[in-house]
């Protein structure tokens, strides 16, 4: 037998299914609902904690339970890495007119805002072993937020990094004012005479840090997805790794594996 915060959490979300609360609508406030159901103010904290924790509302501070906007879907497939390499070498005007983002969302370049910001560090123990250079090199690290214009929170959150001392021929790739770069990564790449010959892509799943849960905006009880991509050229060389966090309430995974046929 359902408790009662679970028959009042089934009765706003069918309001919330059947469209009589709309995404962005405020429910109605607490004590309202304590009388409307007839049950104390815990069991009702408790029925909207559940609905939180599904994705359908949203707690605002001082202004009350909000249904919660849908976010845009990301389907991210592993051919988004030939379609990019398939761009690198075309001219500049034909790159400018879309990129990884929107082959992903659907949505058009002016949906978008982007930021970028870089850094020189040092290579770890981990880096360095991942590239097969000597701890401490220098690298290029590169900071990604993309979100639609419409909403607060970005698509993912994207640590990319690179030997310095690869890319150093061609200054603009230090330069985070160059950013968005037209043709991404890969066309940065072949500007120094970089080809990529494979992407390798690792995925984990865990609970989200504080600060990733906040910046992604994340409902309570979300999981995020990380992905370890690392970019090796046709010299075998790991010439960029990227560390992408991915919410899991709103990213989409597919891969489709091509058989030999017999």
């Amino acid at each position: 037998m359902a408790k009662a915060y679970e028959r009042i959490a089934d009765d706003l979300r069918q309001l919330i299914r059947t469209g009589q609360l709309n995404p962005g609508d405020r429910l109605p406030s607490e004590t309202t609902l304590v009388e409307q159901y007839g049950k104390s103010l815990p069991t009702l904290r408790q029925a909207l904690s559940l609905l939180q924790a599904e994705g359908l509302v949203e707690k605002k501070h001082g202004r009350g339970n909000f249904v919660r906007r849908p976010r845009t879907m990301v389907e991210r497939t592993n051919g988004r890495h030939q379609w990019e390499k398939d761009r690198a070498r075309a001219p500049e005007l034909a790159r400018a007119q879309t990129g990884a983002t929107e082959h992903d969302t659907g949505l058009e370049l002016n949906d978008l805002v982007f930021h970028a910001a870089y850094r020189e560090i040092k290579a770890d123990k981990q880096l360095a072993d991942s590239f097969g250079v000597p701890e401490g090199t220098a690298l290029i690290e590169r900071m990604y937020r993309t979100r639609y214009r419409a909403e607060g929170a970005p698509f993912n959150l994207v640590c990319s990094h690179l030997v310095r001392d690869l890319v150093a021929e061609n200054p603009d790739l230090l330069d985070a004012t160059k950013e968005p770069w037209p043709g991404g990564t890969q066309n940065q790449l072949y500007t120094v005479g970089i080809e990529l010959d494979r992407i390798e892509e690792r995925i984990t799943a865990r609970p989200p840090t504080a600060e990733e849960a906040e910046e992604l905006d994340l409902p309570p009880g979300t999981a995020v997805l990380v992905l370890r991509k690392t970019s090796i050229d046709t010299d075998d060389r790991a010439v960029e790794i990227s560390d992408v966090i991915l919410p899991g309430d709103r990213t989409e995974m597919l891969f489709t594996t091509q058989l030999e046929r017999w």
